[in-house]
């Protein structure tokens, strides 16, 4: 089975602490969780201010569906206030290999 890494990347809005970014965040975890496909995720920040949201899905179809439910939650429009909207680079990859512990 192939899986698919959801990569975004982008930076804050103006104001936002990577604190409050965090908290935002956590708000979407039952949506992704419960999402069909789900199997991995981890948010990080570069020292460049760079953000990554980084999920792993079991299938494209999974990916997408996701992708097109996200704006309709309750919880994105907070979410999308606290990002640069110029900054967003989002991506779908086949995840080719993976290592783990």
């Amino acid at each position: 089975m192939t899986h698919v890494a959801e990569i975004v990347t982008f930076t804050l809005a103006d104001g936002t602490t990577p604190e409050e970014f965090v908290r935002l965040s956590q708000t979407t975890e039952a949506f992704v969780r419960a999402a069909p496909g789900f199997a991995h995720r981890q948010l990080s920040q570069g020292e460049d201010g760079r953000w990554t949201d980084y999920v792993i899905w079991t299938d494209m179809t999974a990916a997408q569906d996701a992708a097109a439910q996200f704006p309709q939650q309750d919880f994105a429009a907070g979410l999308m206030a606290a990002i640069d909207p110029a900054s967003i680079q989002m991506r779908h990859e086949k995840v080719l290999w993976n290592m783990t512990a």
